[in-house]
């Protein structure tokens, strides 16, 4: 049993953890970053060439700002939306909830990281014109947007993660109820065996 609840938890670690460390880290590579905020222009457009080739393409978005800031659930940050041909191929809400941050400078700046979608498949006809705007937060503290593409990126199944974590903590409470178990068994096989008499000097020799 110590083996099969060994097994699940390995499984929910891999769906948990490895999963989407790949999608992000190994699967594809990085087509560009091209800034679409700054302080002294304000929002531009990013205009970039991709080939069929290179679908899917993952899109990500990084926003820096001067102080710390929290979001409410479903609060649109900004909003990106991608065109090529004349014809719109992605319009989604970017809500940084529970998205990865990090320290960009001593002040307390802070930059927030979110996988916004993935394009595929890709028509190659016409370049893509990548349009950030921002959303329902009036003061937000912005100094600037980048948007990252990637290509040849998987992915991520938003089922998977949920039921690795269920399996790690599926595997980790069968692993502590095997303990217990088997310190209960050991425990009555302890308070079994005779004390002294004739049954303890048996026992002794048995086990001679």
């Amino acid at each position: 049993m110590r083996f099969f609840f060994l097994i699940i938890l390995l499984a929910g670690l891999a769906l948990g953890v490895g999963y989407p460390w790949a999608v992000r880290n190994v699967s594809g590579y990085e087509i560009g970053t091209f800034p679409v905020f700054g302080q002294a222009g304000g929002f531009v457009p990013a205009e970039v060439a991709l080939a069929p080739s290179e679908a899917p393409v993952s899109v990500t978005v990084e926003m820096q700002t001067s102080a710390p800031f929290t979001t409410g659930e479903g609060v649109e940050v900004l909003r990106i939306i991608a065109t090529t041909d004349n014809r719109t191929v992605l319009t989604t809400p970017v809500s940084f909830e529970n998205a990865e941050s990090r320290s960009a400078s001593p002040q307390g700046g802070m930059v927030y990281r979110a996988d916004v979608a993935t394009i595929d498949p890709v028509d190659g006809d016409e370049n893509y014109v990548f349009t950030v705007e921002q959303g329902d937060i009036e003061d937000l503290p912005l100094e600037g947007v980048v948007l990252i593409l990637n290509a040849g990126a998987f992915e991520l199944d938003p089922r998977a993660v949920p039921i690795g974590y269920i399996l790690i903590l599926v595997g980790v409470v069968g692993f502590v109820a095997m303990f217990r178990r088997r310190r209960i068994i050991n425990r009555k096989a302890e308070a079994e065996k005779p004390k002294w008499g004739r049954g303890a000097e048996k026992g002794t020799d048995k086990e001679e």
